[in-house]
């Protein structure tokens, strides 16, 4: 048992995330405010009402999603930085949608999603058409797609038929018909207004990833060519439709998060300043969660009410700030946990071998 947790990812994730609240609190000494006050006030602003739960969880919906698209390349040997750009793409394909063509309620969602996520696969698919065809770096190419998708959407959001009439540097909002938000009596039962389906549907992706991983001939190929693609071939696995395969998935999976938030929360896109951030949120997801499907699941909930509490935090004088500061040491501590499980097995097989 003891072997088997040394072994894991799970001690490790839990000792940087340890890690992270204590240097989060030495940089609250050094800034002069009292941590015990700042984590007070970030555990209240996540669990002290249903209604900050509720929030914490609307917030996670999609980094699920993003973490879940990273995750599932980084099984394939693929490191999906491209997530941003085609959680873009998706949110963009859901509001064009959502926006210009009237359908009826329920359907006109699913339309939107459905559009969401051949838009993602779309824009996963030309990195690996890329990649294949010309041997272009997939990282170079992610980079380059995500700032088009961003020129894209504020293209997109100043088209006439598109572009709100409020004088608001955004998009219409969305036709009711096309909202995923719960029904009315959820909002009041617990009081947030903008509980949506999303995160139900972030669970079952995680969970039909998890089953495709680990259940499946297919999951098997993709695993085999995340190893080794020479091993791989010499098996008889086609690794170039694997690495198509692969990148389409992970754009689908990015663009419902996409998707979700658009149709669910913001119902409208701005005018972006900046990168809005989602996919690259959804590298430090899938690390959390060991780039494992149903990991994302916690570590998307986690960070969901880290930015959710986070944003509490300027009550108390505390720059939200901080909140980054924490999530990325977690990452840093993460990426060398290899340390960390040298360092505990040496010292219990020195400590299993004295007793012998």
């Amino acid at each position: 048992m003891k072997k088997k947790l040394l072994d894991g990812s799970f001690l490790y994730v839990i000792i940087s995330i340890v890690i992270g609240f204590i240097i989060g609190a030495l940089l609250l000494l050094v800034i002069g405010v009292n941590p015990g006050v700042a984590y007070a006030k970030l555990f209240s602003g996540v669990f002290s009402k249903p209604k900050f739960i509720t929030y914490s969880i609307v917030y996670a919906a999609p980094l699920i999603f993003t973490g879940l698209s990273v995750a599932f390349s980084f099984r394939t040997g693929i490191f999906n930085i491209g997530a941003e750009g085609q959680y873009v793409v998706g949110s963009l394909a859901a509001a064009v949608i959502g926006i210009l063509i009237p359908m009826p309620k329920g359907i006109h969602a699913i339309v939107c999603i459905l559009a969401a996520a051949a838009a993602g696969a779309l824009w996963g698919f030309l990195v690996g058409l890329m990649k294949v065809k010309k041997g272009i770096n997939e990282v170079l190419s992610y980079i380059m797609l995500n700032w088009i998708a961003f020129y894209l959407s504020n293209f997109v959001v100043n088209i006439k038929a598109i572009h709100t009439d409020q004088g608001a540097e955004a998009t219409k909002n969305i036709q009711e018909t096309a909202s995923i938000k719960m029904p009315s009596a959820m909002a009041k039962l617990t009081g947030c207004t903008d509980v949506h389906w999303g995160i139900v549907l972030a669970v079952l992706a995680a969970i039909l990833m998890w089953f495709i991983m680990t259940k499946t001939t297919f999951g098997y190929q993709l695993r085999a060519v995340g190893f080794s693609r020479t091993a791989a071939e010499y098996a008889g696995i086609s690794s170039n439709k694997i690495f198509l395969t692969s990148m389409s998935i992970s754009g689908v999976l990015a663009g419902l998060g996409g998707a979700v938030q658009l149709l669910g929360m913001s119902e409208r896109i701005p005018q972006f300043a900046s990168q809005e951030q989602y996919g690259f949120q959804g590298i430090t997801v899938a690390l959390i969660g060991s780039t494992n499907p149903l990991g994302c699941i916690a570590s998307g909930l986690f960070y969901g009410a880290m930015k959710y509490g986070g944003n509490k935090l300027t009550v108390v004088n505390v720059p939200t700030e901080v909140v980054n500061i924490i999530m990325g040491t977690i990452i840093i501590f993460i990426a060398i946990s290899p340390v960390f499980k040298e360092i505990l097995q040496k010292a219990v097989a020195k400590k299993e071998g004295g007793k012998d």
